[in-house]
Formats: structure tokens, sequence, C-alpha cells
């Protein structure tokens, strides 16, 4: 049988790609409903390294993997109704003292998470009960502390005062919060990278929502190993305080220096224009300006490059095309599968 023989790719086609998403951030959620949407079995492994906002608070409290990026993971793969997805989004108005700025999802995993003992039962726990398409699996079974230094030498501790620094950053790494000693994942997410079509990098901040998952020793050494077409999903804007003037190319650099090799396959790049002017004037403050396109010098990496107009802008801020970038993932794992299953057969 050759590469293309028909009746693989039938077989191969037969079965969903194995797609494993790692990430966090607000822009995670949006590639995953649109992965659910092209039926591919997805795993998502959430950061758990967040110390702003909701979730630090609640972790500050009860000692507790941080929540908020794991409740939008479960919410996006839920086949709940609308409105039962709503009440677990809900977030508390200034006005209740005591819930201020608490997502009700957020109490719930930590409540979850006391009645279980640990966060990986919790969130399986409560995937069952969203009625969840796929898996949602914390990086770590503990939270986990984010460490930087700085390009001048000096270091910080805490995702939230390692961005408003406001520094060039040089390399992060992190640390188990309770003990500090080198943190590890649990069997689960090692597997669902090992045996997925593609491993997915994004999108997300760079430093503080992409690369903590990678820096827990096991789970870098997974992706280094697996067989999967390793796809990173390039950010459209520049991010202030972690990847200033940043261009494609510096942003798979990061990454690959992090995981000490060219280990990155695929970058989706975003090649259509962006209408700065739809921008509010407070916008800048996050969002600094387009991210270069530097397709030489990803090249030069062994990344290959898909581009297109991956942007939705219609809400004035700039998100991915789910849609589109979902349908590029999926072609990429469908030719995993077919050169796994090409290389199984020695074809």
């Amino acid at each position: 049988m050759s590469y293309q023989d028909p009746k693989i790719i039938k077989v191969i086609k037969s079965r969903r790609p194995k797609v494993v998403v790692i990430g966090g951030g607000t822009g995670l959620p949006v590639i995953l409903n649109a992965l659910k949407k092209q039926n591919a079995e997805i795993t998502a492994i959430v950061t758990v390294s967040d110390d702003g906002g909701s979730s630090g608070s609640i972790r500050n409290f009860i000692n507790v993997v941080p929540p908020g990026d794991i409740r939008n993971v479960l919410v996006s793969l839920s086949d709940l109704p609308q409105e039962e997805k709503d009440i677990f989004q809900y977030r508390f108005d200034s006005s209740d003292s005591f819930f201020s700025g608490h997502a009700i999802g957020n109490l719930i995993i930590a409540a979850l998470n006391e009645m279980d003992g640990n966060i990986f039962d919790a969130v399986q726990a409560l995937s069952r009960m969203m009625r969840v398409d796929g898996h949602v699996f914390p990086a770590s079974n503990e939270p986990l502390t984010l460490n930087a230094e700085f390009v001048d030498g000096t270091t910080e501790v805490g995702e939230t005062e390692i961005t408003a620094k406001d520094k060039r950053i040089k390399r992060v790494w992190v640390t188990d919060t309770d003990s500090g000693n080198e943190p590890k994942s649990v069997l689960p997410v090692l597997a669902a990278i090992m045996q997925a079509d593609a491993v997915v990098l994004g999108p997300g901040s760079l430093f503080t929502s992409i690369l903590p998952n990678l820096m827990i020793p096991d789970v870098a050494e997974a992706v280094r190993k697996t067989q999967a077409e390793v796809i990173y999903i390039c950010n459209i804007m520049t991010q202030q305080g972690e990847t200033d003037h940043f261009s494609d190319s510096e942003h798979v650099a990061v990454i690959n220096k992090h995981l000490k090799g060219e280990y990155i396959d695929t970058t989706l790049v975003n090649g259509a224009k962006i209408d700065m002017s739809k921008f509010n004037p407070k916008d800048y403050d996050a969002y600094l300006e387009p991210v270069r396109n530097d397709f030489a010098g990803l090249r030069k990496q062994n990344c290959r490059v898909v581009t297109d107009d991956f942007i939705d802008q219609r809400s004035g801020l700039v998100f991915h095309d789910g849609k589109k970038v979902a349908k590029e993932i999926i072609n990429l794992a469908f030719e995993s599968m077919l050169r796994r299953r090409a290389t199984a057969n020695n074809v």
C-alpha cells in the first residue's frame, strides 16, 4: 500500500482524530469549541500557575489549583444547555462584598477539589456532570508557581508580578507551590500527548499560558517524544510585558529554546492585515502591535508555515477565527495519522 492509498485514507478518516491542546487564557476556548464542531477527540491540558483575579484569590485562601482557565475550558467543551453554562460562568458583581469578582464555576471547582482531595479527580467529576465532550486535564495535580529570569539578570516569582515588571523575559520555569520541588504531571496527561495525532500549543500568552505547561519536565519530555504533529498557533498580536515587538519566528524560537531543540513541526500564522482603528485606546496597553511575519526565520527552525486570514475582529478586539484554525489542525492531524499508519506498515 502506498502513503496515499484510498483504503488507508478511508480507514484513517473513519475515526476521530486525537487532538491535544496545551495552554490557557481566553483564546483556548475559542479553538476548543471549533475543534469540537469538527468532531475531533479533544484533550485540553490546562495551565495551573495563574495567580490573578478570582482564581488567584481562591488559590490564596484555600490553596487549590487556580480554577479560572479550567472553568472556561469545561464550558467550551460542555454539552449542557446554554442557560446552565451561563450560570456556571456567572461572576458576582462588586455589590456582593464577600463574593465580589468570583465566578460560580470557580467556587464549584474549589469545592469539588476539597471533596475529592485533588484537582484532577475534581475536574473529571465535573466533566461528567457538565457532559464534556472530550477530556480536560489540569497540567499538574498541584498548584504551581511561575518563575522568570529577565534579560537583565533579575528574577521574579508569580505570574502577576512577572508581567507587571514589563521587562524582556529570558526564560521561565515552574515549581511546586507547596514544596518548591520540581513539579510532576499525571499519567493521563502524558498518555494523551503520546497517543495524539496532533499536539497544539496555544493560542495564549507565550510566557504565562503556554510555557508553564511545557516547563513541567515530564510534559516537556512527552512533547519531545510524541510522534504527533506538534503545532503552534502563533499569537496575532504582541503582548505588553511578554512579547513586545516579537515576530512569529521569535515566538517559536522561545518555545524551542525552552524545549531544548526544534520540536515545533508546524506554525499557524495570520497573514491578514489588522484594522488597528477598531481598537479602543485602552486596549493598546495589552495589545501593542500585530506579530511580524518572519517566514525565513521559521523555516530556519525546520518549521512548516501555514498562513491564512486567521483573524476574527468583529468585536473590535482581535481573536483567532476558530473555524479556520480548527480546519487546519484537523488536516494536519489526518496527515499525521497517515504518516504513522504508513510507517507502521513499512510503506
